[in-house]
């Protein structure tokens, strides 16, 4: 007599599969949400020191380092608290950050490199590639999640 093993759903499959997050992403996760905290303390701390006002773009500057650093800080917390699979959600939020992030900073150099007339090749030449490799990773990224969900829908029958 053949003993009929029970079938999973599609999401109990998928579930199976893929963790919600990965001892290494956990890792990962723990390590961006400190290396954020660290990041913002250090930049507030620096900010907080400094004798006398700070001219405005001085102050600018420190405020987007603040911000990018509690942007990170952010998503290593939004991770760690991530009990579904993200389907490289993650990977996109990620992308979308570092693109902000360099694309803000490259912009910022590129201002005060025409403002004292000197600088912009140096300028551009740090912050292009820098803009160009996030913006790589931001477009993988979301390959990469419509890719997963597509299979997602293939293997629920969802398909339209």
């Amino acid at each position: 007599m053949s003993e009929e093993k029970p079938r999973l759903s599609a999401q109990e499959l998928l579930d199976r599969l893929e963790p919600a997050l990965s001892p290494r992403r956990r890792v990962r996760a723990v390590a961006t949400l400190v290396a954020g905290v660290a990041g913002a303390l250090f930049v507030i701390g620096l900010w907080a020191s400094e004798p006398g006002p700070l001219p405005g773009r001085t102050q600018l500057a420190f405020g987007l380092f603040t911000a990018f650093c509690l942007g990170w800080a952010c998503y290593g917390g939004w991770l760690l608290t991530r009990r579904v699979p993200l389907f490289a959600t993650d990977r996109v939020v990620a992308g979308w950050l570092a693109l902000a992030a360099s694309a803000v900073t490259t912009t910022l150099l590129v201002v005060v490199a025409v403002q004292r007339g000197e600088g912009l090749g140096v300028a551009l030449g740090a912050g292009g590639p820098v803009v160009a490799v996030a913006l790589a990773l931001t477009i993988r990224a979301h390959a990469r999640r419509a890719a997963l969900l597509r299979r997602r829908r293939e293997l629920s029958g969802d398909e339209p």
